[in-house]
């Protein structure tokens, strides 16, 4: 029989696109995870591909003996079982930067909504309020010529870096891997220490993978450092900003704003004190999963299924287990 990839279906994954761009020779199960299908087709499985669940652990690769790779769909990983995966000898893998575009895109996005008060003046203008009900109140700002503080320079990062240059902004980074002086000239970004870019930074934003070293990363005494005039920009995981000393910063005009898209608890309580902040821009999110980025991230994962079953090691494999 052909090698077998079984793909969890998902709201944020189009099945047919998979369909079209499934590698020939290879056979393609598309089924929800834990449905009766699913369940069918995973003991013949070699190849699976999806989002993380934690559900797929030491119990689940013993009904998967004939498993050879777990492609994500996904950048993030926070939701796999690391350790299951090592004791099975599986490689997981991200998903190669498919949706970097998209969450960089986003991530200036959020930039601009926080800095114009894109929300607030949408709401008044629907309201009948022209303007506001105090135009002399409303402080609007630009990109160009803020500091730019990215905390994290992976592949999502590098292209936030890209487009702050587009935009006339001065751009430093953090990451506990360094890159080259070279890479540094042609990004036109320069490191800092993380309090550097805190203590510095007009805008922060956040491209870290969660990890035990990154969750609260960012926490009431690294607010505390940072501008009463600057914005926290995240678009990478929530647990990597304690959410509860983030409102209280918020609240208390610690910053000035901030722009999310990922929350500490997904989907957030009706009761999110975020919720009744103006200072906020809040998002799904919804930053990655865009229709573009739709073909990259399986064209991404099926190279990835057909370069295991050529014998070859598979690219992206999470560092964890590199």
């Amino acid at each position: 029989m052909p090698p077998r990839i079984v793909m969890m279906d998902s709201a944020l994954s189009a099945a047919e696109i998979a369909r079209e761009l499934a590698p020939s020779g290879m056979e393609l199960v598309v089924a929800p995870f834990g449905s009766e299908a699913f369940k069918a087709a995973i003991p013949e499985a070699e190849y699976l591909v999806g989002f993380g669940n934690r559900a797929i652990d030491a119990g689940f690769y013993a009904t998967a003996p004939r498993l050879k790779l777990f492609q994500l769909l996904s950048a993030g990983y926070d939701t796999v079982d690391i350790e299951a995966a090592r004791a099975a000898g599986i490689p997981v893998c991200n998903n190669g930067g498919a949706n970097s575009t998209a969450v960089a895109e986003h991530a200036l996005l959020l930039m601009l909504a926080t800095c114009r008060r894109l929300v607030s003046q949408h709401e008044n203008v629907v309201a009948g309020r022209w303007r506001g009900n105090d135009p002399s109140q409303v402080k609007l700002y630009e990109l160009r010529d803020k500091t730019l503080g990215i905390v994290g320079l992976g592949a999502i990062g590098k292209k936030v870096a890209r487009l702050a240059n587009a935009f006339g902004m001065t751009v430093h980074y953090y990451d506990i891997r360094r890159v080259s002086e070279a890479e540094e000239d042609a990004l036109e970004v320069r490191f800092k220490l993380l309090g550097e870019i805190l203590r510095n930074s007009d805008i922060v934003s956040l491209h870290v993978p969660l990890t035990p070293a990154s969750r609260h990363m960012i926490g009431a005494a690294e607010l505390a450092r940072m501008k009463p005039t600057a914005y926290l920009i995240n678009t990478c995981r929530g647990p990597v900003v304690d959410e509860v000393a983030l409102t209280a910063a918020l609240d208390a005009g610690t910053i000035a704003g901030a722009g999310l898209d990922v929350f500490d608890q997904e989907p957030p309580a009706a009761d999110n004190p975020l919720f009744r902040l103006k200072n906020v821009t809040l998002t799904p999110h919804f930053a990655g999963p865009t229709w573009d980025n739709q073909q990259a991230r399986f064209r991404n994962a099926f190279d990835n299924c057909q370069r295991v079953a050529r014998g070859e090691r598979p690219l992206w494999v999470i560092p964890e287990l590199a």
